[in-house]
C-alpha cells in the first residue's frame, strides 16, 4: 500500500488536487472553477442535496424516480433485506423483486434522512464558555447547549435535527432532516452477484460487483413523491470526465494529532480489529451448523469482514513510519499548545482505554445486551432534564432511538448465545478472572454457561416486554430478567468510565483542537489570506468532486472500465469457484447481456466508509454511477488523499439498467427510472 507525504494536508492548507469531503454550505467553487472551469449553482447544489438520503443503519442513496424509489448498495440494504427473509426465503442468497406495490414489504427498523436545512451555531455553542472554566466544564456546557439548539429546532419543524461538531470542536453547524422511516424493499440481486469475488476481491479493482439495491419511501401509506430526484445521462460517461459524490462519509482522522493517531494504532483501531477476528472465527463456526444458520449469520459475517479488511488498511497506513513521520515533521512546526495538551489526554486515556473499551464501549457481541443497557439507561435519563441528559438520550432523538430498540427484527438465540459466550471469555481474557466487572458479569460461571443462563433468562425477544419496561423505571428496577439484571449491575462503572473519558479526553481535546484550528487559519492567511478547507468526516452529506482515471499498480496500468465481458471471462478463468461463481439467471443472460457494456468503474473521488450507496453525478445533475467500494489503497485515505492512487468505485449507470432489464425482466422498474420528466 503506498502513502503519500501528506505534510501539507496535515497543516489543513488548501485541499489538492481532487481531495476533499465538502459541506454543502462551505462547497470549493473558486477551486472547482479554477481546476475544471465548472462552478455548481446555488440550484444545482440544492437539487443534488436533496435528492440525496442517508441510510440512518449506515450509508448513502439518492432519489432516483419521481414515485419515491431509492437507489443504495446492496450491502447497505442487506440489514433490512436479510430481517426481511425466513427460514424458507433466503432473500440474501435468492434475490428479491416486487413488481407490484403491494408486494413491496417494509423494512422493520430502517430510517431514511433528506438533509433540507443547514445553519451555523458555531457562535452558539461556544458562547457557552466562560473565563476560568475547565476543560470538562466547557465539553459539558457545550453539550447541554447543543441539546438546548436541537431541541428548539425539532420542535419548530418537527424533523430531526442534529448540531456537528467539525474541525475537532472548532465549529459546530445544526443539521436539519426530513426523517422518513416506511421504508419497502422493491428490489435486490443475488448477494453472489453484488458481492462477485467475495472478500478476496473486497476493496481490490478491476471489480465486477452488480451491488445495488432498490427501496421506495413512503408518506402516510402513499409512495412518496420527491420533488428532487436524480434522472438516467443522456450520454456516455467518458475517461477524464469531471464527476461528483453526494453522500454521508463516515469519519476520517486526517485532522488528527500524532498522539491521537498513535492511540488509534495501539489501542482503538488494534482492539477493534481483534474483536473482529475473534467475532468472524464464531460467525463462521455457527454457519457451518447448516443452510438456516447461514442465513442468520450471513450479514454479520459480511459486516464483520468488511470492517476486519477496512480496519486492517487503515493498521497498515498507521505503520507506516512515512505518514507518521510526515505529521510529526508539520507538527514540529506549529507554535500551538494544543499539541501537548492532546497528548497528555492522550496519555491519560491509554490508562484506562481498557476498562473503558470492556465496560462502556462494549456489548459483548449481543444485540440483546445492548437492548438491555439501551432500557437501564433511557428510563434513568428521562427522569433528567433533557439538557442533562447523555447526549443520545436527548427528546430530539428518541423516536430514531426507539425505532431501533422496539423493532420487531428477528433475534436468534442460539446466534446470540455463541457471540454473547465469546465475548465473556475475551471480557476475563483482557480484564482478568478476578476483575470487578469479570466477576459481576460471569457470576460465578463458565463463559458458555453464563452466556446460555442470561440468554435462557431474558425476555427481550418480545418487543412488547421491551416497551413495557420502557414505560416504567420501576419495572427495570425491579425486573428479574437477566440481561436487564446484568445491565444494571454493570451500569454505574460504564457511566463512571464514560465520565471520566469526556472531562478527562473529550474536553481537553475538543479545547486543544481549537487552538490547532486557530493555528491552521492563521497559517492560511500567512499564505496569502482565507483559503478553502474541509473538516473530518462525521456521517453527515458531503460533496466530492474527482473525474474517472484508471492509475497505476505495481508499474501496470489499471484501466478506469470494467465491463460485462470482463465478468464472465473471470468466472471462467476460476472455472466457476466460489467466489467467483455467478447466480443461475446471470449464467442464462451471457449471451444477451452487452459484452462492451460497462459494468464498473474507478474515479477519483475522495471516499471513505460511509459513502457506500453515494450516486457519482456528472455536470448535468445525472446520476453515472454507484458507489460500492475503494480500492485498497483508498483506505489510507482516512489519514491523507493521493489522487494518484486513491479509488472511488462504482457500479456504471448503463450496467445498472441493463441488467435489470435482460437478467430480472424489471421492465417496469426500468421504465419508472428512465420516464421522461
Amino acid at each position: 500500500m503506498r502513502i503519500a507525504a501528506y505534510a501539507l494536508l496535515f497543516l489543513a492548507l488548501p485541499a489538492l488536487a481532487d481531495e476533499g469531503m465538502w459541506t454543502f454550505n462551505r462547497p470549493p467553487l473558486a477551486q472547482l472553477e479554477a481546476k475544471s472551469r465548472f462552478k455548481p449553482t446555488a440550484k444545482w447544489l440544492d437539487h443534488v442535496r436533496l435528492a440525496s438520503v442517508r441510510f440512518n443503519s449506515g450509508g448513502s442513496g439518492s432519489f432516483v424516480s419521481p414515485t419515491g424509489l431509492v437507489l443504495t448498495n446492496h450491502h447497505v440494504g442487506a440489514d433490512c433485506i436479510n430481517k426481511l427473509g425466513r427460514k424458507d426465503a433466503n432473500l440474501i442468497e435468492d434475490g428479491f423483486y416486487a413488481a407490484v406495490a403491494k408486494d413491496e414489504p417494509r423494512c422493520p427498523d430502517l430510517e431514511l434522512n433528506v438533509l433540507v436545512a443547514i445553519s451555523e451555531v458555531t457562535k452558539d455553542v461556544k458562547g457557552v464558555e466562560k473565563p476560568g472554566m475547565s476543560a470538562a466544564d466547557v465539553n459539558t456546557a457545550q453539550k447541554q447547549k447543543m441539546t438546548e439548539l436541537e431541541q428548539a429546532c425539532a420542535k419548530a419543524t418537527g424533523d430531526r435535527c442534529d448540531v456537528v461538531t467539525l474541525y475537532q470542536g472548532a465549529a459546530f453547524d445544526l443539521y436539519r432532516y426530513h426523517k422518513y422511516t416506511d421504508v419497502r424493499l422493491v428490489f435486490a440481486p443475488e448477494g453472489q452477484v453484488a458481492f462477485f469475488g467475495g472478500d478476496p476481491d473486497n476493496f481490490t479493482f478491476p471489480r465486477f460487483d452488480y451491488d445495488m439495491a432498490l427501496f421506495r419511501v413512503y408518506d402516510n401509506d402513499k409512495a412518496l413523491k420527491p420533488k428532487d430526484f436524480l434522472s438516467w445521462p443522456k450520454r456516455p460517461l467518458q475517461d477524464g470526465e469531471l464527476v461528483f459524490t453526494s453522500g454521508n462519509p463516515g469519519n476520517t482522522s486526517r485532522l488528527l494529532t500524532v498522539a491521537q493517531l498513535e492511540t488509534l494504532r495501539d489501542l482503538t483501531l488494534a482492539y477493534r480489529h481483534e474483536d473482529l477476528a475473534r467475532i468472524r472465527k464464531v460467525l463462521q463456526a455457527y454457519m457451518a451448523r447448516g443452510p438456516e444458520f447461514e442465513r442468520q449469520a450471513h450479514t454479520p459475517l459480511f459486516g464483520t469482514e468488511n470492517a476486519l479488511k477496512a480496519i486492517g488498511g487503515y493498521l497498515a497506513g498507521l505503520r507506516d513510519e512515512k505518514l507518521i513521520a510526515a505529521k510529526r515533521g508539520a507538527e514540529l512546526g506549529g507554535v500551538s499548545p494544543g499539541f501537548a495538551a492532546i497528548a497528555q489526554a492522550q496519555a491519560t486515556y491509554r490508562s484506562f482505554f481498557v476498562a473503558w473499551y470492556e465496560t462502556e464501549n462494549n456489548t459483548f457481541g449481543s444485540k440483546l445486551f445492548g437492548i438491555a443497557r439501551q432500557l437501564v439507561r433511557l428510563v434513568a435519563e428521562k427522569q433528567k432534564p433533557n439538557d442533562q441528559r447523555l447526549r443520545e438520550y436527548r427528546d430530539s432523538n428518541l423516536n430514531s432511538l426507539e425505532l431501533a430498540l422496539f423493532s420487531p427484527a428477528p433475534i436468534y438465540p442460539e446466534l446470540e448465545t455463541a457471540l454473547l459466550a465469546s465475548g465473556l471469555a475475551d471480557l476475563q481474557r483482557r480484564l482478568g478472572a478476578q476483575d470487578p466487572t469479570v466477576l459481576l458479569a460471569l457470576a460465578g460461571k463458565t463463559p458458555e454457561a453464563r452466556a446460555q443462563e442470561l440468554i435462557a433468562g431474558t425476555t427481550l425477544l418480545d418487543v412488547a416486554k421491551r416497551k413495557q419496561l420502557a414505560a416504567d423505571s420501576q419495572a427495570v428496577a425491579a425486573s428479574t430478567d437477566a440481561l436487564i439484571a446484568l445491565a444494571r449491575a454493570l451500569d454505574p462503572q460504564a457511566r463512571a468510565l464514560r465520565k471520566r473519558f469526556e472531562d478527562e479526553v473529550e474536553g481537553p481535546v475538543k479545547v486543544a483542537q481549537t487552538q490547532i484550528q486557530a493555528a491552521r487559519n492563521a497559517a492560511m492567511q500567512a499564505r496569502g489570506g482565507a483559503a478553502d478547507s474541509y473538516p473530518d468526516a462525521t456521517f453527515t452529506l458531503r460533496l466530492s468532486f474527482g473525474k474517472v482515471a484508471g492509475y497505476e499498480e505495481d508499474g501496470k496500468a489499471v484501466p478506469a472500465w470494467t465491463t460485462f465481458g470482463g465478468l464472465f471471462a473471470k468466472s471462467d478463468a476460476a472455472n466457476g469457484a466460489h467466489p467467483w461463481d455467478l447466480p443461475k439467471k446471470w449464467a442464462a443472460a451471457r449471451g444477451k447481456l452487452k459484452a462492451d457494456t460497462p459494468f464498473n468503474l474507478a474515479t477519483t473521488n475522495d471516499i471513505i466508509g460511509g459513502n457506500s450507496g453515494s450516486p457519482v453525478i456528472n455536470r448535468a445533475g445525472e446520476i453515472v454511477g454507484l458507489i460500492f467500494d475503494g480500492n485498497i489503497q483508498s483506505l489510507a485515505g482516512n489519514f491523507g488523499y493521493d489522487d494518484r492512487y486513491n479509488r472511488a468505485v462504482s457500479v456504471a449507470a448503463p450496467a445498472l439498467l441493463e441488467a435489470l432489464d435482460v437478467v430480472y425482466g424489471a421492465k417496469a422498474l426500468v421504465a419508472e427510472l428512465t420516464a421522461k420528466r
